[in-house]
This record gives C-alpha cells, sequence and structure tokens, in this order.
C-alpha cells in the first residue's frame, strides 16, 4: 500500500514535527510535507497553540504548485473550525489529489471527520503510514483525549543499591551535571511538573526548567500536592517563576490563610481523600486532563512515586542510576506495599538505555 517513497516522505513529516516538542501544547505535534514524486515543494511544522497548522504553513510554502502533489500529514486534518480554519478544507482547496496520514486524530470534533471530507471531495486517503511514531510522539494528547488523564511519568535517580538520599535527607546531588541537564528536556516537553508536599519541604525544589535562551519552550504548570497546606509561602514553588496549582483538603480557615498571603500565579484545588486519608490521585489526574495537561512529569518522594505506581497510574519511569553506593541506612527509591508472592511483582520493559557522563538513565514502562 505505501511505497519507500511514502515512508521517506512521512519519515521527514514527523521529523519536523518533533520540532514542537517543547511548546505546541495542549495541541498535538504534527509535521506535513507536500511532494509530487521526489520533490518536496512544501513543508511545514505546527508551531504553538493558536498559530497556523502544519498543513497550512506547508500549502503556504508549495503555493500552486500544491495541485495533483501528494501531503503527508502525521495526525488527521482537522475538520472543524477552532482558533484556526478546517485543515481539510485547505488541502481540497489547494487541489492536493492525494493525502496520506499517519494516524487519525480522536479528538471528538475531527475524529474521522477530516478523512471523510477529504474523500468526500475526490481526494484519496491512505492512513496508518508510521502509525506506532505518530502515536509516541503524542502520547500525552492521545492519554488525554481518550483516558481523561494525562499520560504519567516519573523521573527518579538513584543508587546503584537503590538508594535515593542518606538517612538525614541530604541528596543533592546522587547523579552528575550532563544526568540533570537531560532532565530538564523532560520537563521542557511536559505540560506539567508534579510533587509531593514532603519533597516540597525537604528539598525546597523550584521546578522550573533550565535550558539555554536558543531553546523555546512553554513554562510548564507547577503541581503541588499538600493535602493540609503545609508547604509555606517562602518555597520556591511559589517564587512566580512559573504558575503554580496546590491540590488540598485542608479547612476553609487554612486556605483562607494560603490564599491571602499568594502570589496570583498560585490556584488552590480542593480534591477529595480516598480511604487511607490521601487525597484522590485519579481525581487529580482527572482535573488536570480537564486543564488539558497532555505529559505529567513527577519529580516526588518515595510515598508518593509509590503510591502512582501501586495505584497503577504510571505510564513511563525515567531512571538514573548513579554509580555509587549510599548504604542500606539511606532513603529508598520507593515505598510500595509488601508482596505476598514472587509473581505479585511489577515488571517493567526497558525502551531506551543512555549513558549521560558517568550515570546510566534507563527509559521503562510497565509491562501490563
Amino acid at each position: 500500500m505505501f511505497s519507500a517513497l511514502d515512508h521517506k516522505h512521512m519519515a521527514h513529516a514527523l521529523r519536523l514535527a518533533e520540532h514542537g516538542l517543547y511548546t505546541t501544547a495542549p495541541n498535538p505535534r504534527v509535521g506535513c510535507v507536500i511532494a509530487h514524486g521526489d520533490e518536496i515543494v512544501g513543508s511545514g511544522w505546527h508551531r504553538r497553540a493558536g498559530e497556523a497548522h502544519a498543513e497550512v504553513l506547508a500549502l503556504r510554502e508549495a503555493g500552486e504548485r500544491a495541485r495533483g502533489a501528494t501531503a503527508y500529514v502525521t495526525l488527521e486534518p482537522c475538520a472543524h473550525h477552532g482558533r484556526t480554519p478546517p485543515c481539510a478544507d485547505a488541502l481540497f482547496a489547494a487541489g492536493v489529489a492525494r493525502v496520506v496520514i499517519a494516524i487519525d486524530d480522536p479528538f471528538a470534533e475531527v475524529a474521522g471527520r477530516g478523512i471523510a471530507r477529504l474523500r468526500d471531495a475526490g481526494i484519496t486517503v491512505d492512513i496508518g503510514l508510521l502509525r506506532e511514531q505518530a502515536y509516541e510522539l503524542n502520547r500525552g494528547f492521545f492519554s488525554r483525549i481518550q483516558r481523561r488523564r494525562p499520560w504519567l511519568r516519573i523521573k527518579l535517580a538513584m543508587s546503584l543499591d537503590g538508594r535515593t538520599a542518606l538517612a538525614n535527607g541530604q541528596s543533592q546531588w546522587i547523579t552528575g551535571e550532563a544526568a540533570r541537564a537531560d532532565v530538564q528536556l523532560w520537563r521542557a516537553q511536559s505540560s506539567a511538573i508534579l510533587t509531593g508536599s514532603g519533597t516540597a519541604l525537604a528539598d525546597n525544589p523550584r521546578l522550573t526548567v533550565r535550558l539555554p535562551d536558543t531553546t523555546p519552550f512553554q513554562t510548564p504548570l507547577r503541581v503541588l500536592l499538600d493535602s493540609d497546606l503545609r508547604v509555606s509561602i517562602t518555597n520556591h514553588l511559589f517564587d512566580g517563576g512559573a504558575p503554580t496549582l496546590v491540590y488540598h483538603d485542608a479547612t476553609p480557615a487554612q486556605l483562607a490563610t494560603s490564599v491571602s498571603a499568594n502570589r496570583s500565579s498560585v490556584e488552590y484545588h480542593r480534591i477529595v481523600r480516598t480511604d487511607d486519608g490521601r487525597l484522590s490521585l485519579p481525581a487529580l489526574l482527572q482535573d488536570l486532563a480537564a486543564r488539558d495537561i497532555n505529559e505529567l512529569h513527577v519529580e516526588a518522594g518515595p510515598t508518593l512515586s509509590g503510591a502512582l505506581i501501586a495505584a497503577n497510574l504510571v505510564d513511563e519511569l525515567l531512571l538514573y542510576i548513579a554509580p555509587c553506593l549510599l548504604g542500606d541506612s539511606a532513603r529508598p527509591l520507593l515505598v510500595l506495599p509488601e508482596l505476598q508472592a514472587i509473581g505479585d511483582r511489577s515488571t517493567w520493559r526497558t525502551l531506551e538505555q543512555r549513558q549521560f557522563g558517568p550515570d546510566m538513565r534507563l527509559l521503562l514502562r510497565p509491562n501490563s
């Protein structure tokens, strides 16, 4: 069904889409190539929500040469009026003869309508070329639309003996500069960064992105899980360096004190507690999805990270391993329920293994 040339052009479109890795949220990352055979006459990628879509930019570059051409698009062209006009109509108006689509769009206002509109206009439409790669590029977008929760990634750093900090809490720095710089790229591609009150009190993190000025990125939302509003307003999470959302189940008096003392860039949202007294993690993820959060990056302690894993809410682990030993009195990687049988263990598969200076980084996903 698809030729070697089709594969070549769609691979190019996917590379273009990757340029939007840090800037398109909550929109998906999309690339488009318009070609006559071997010759590319137009190309484009979606840069930012509210700006022109990839197809429109590629058509502008192609001009009259789009007539009779094939358009390669990494996601089904939209068929509705949002912030921009429908891309399916733009492709038809330009006289494109064929459209090759990597993957269909699950968004309710598109969801097959873009494909139908193109076919109704007499355009040949082929779907499914490099589908898996297109899905991976927008796994957060697909998760938010299809599962009503963000794609959840936990970042962890540990010693060779599986420890994250000394018994006194000291943890800076287990890993080296190269590994910490890699973390910044993962933060930048996320819509939000989550931590718990324990980590906020112990480490006073900023949870901001620190990248060179030449790298454009959107500022992720900082999310704090603080059931009783224990974290002081002097904490770096409230410094105005990025917007902060605090989930809690505090009393009205506690809330009034925090709200009156804090900046306008801080929002408070109450969620219910579960039977064990903790804030509901599914409720948190549902609310974040409603706020258009595609990818949630978690940098938290062993209790919150373990609770997310135990609840089967983790899609990905970003695990940095430093070649050092901290000893059995140091703090553990995760707090997990005790197992009664070895067959009940949580198993993961390794997607990627990379070296950053002396440290190793594993990218893992659960087997089930």
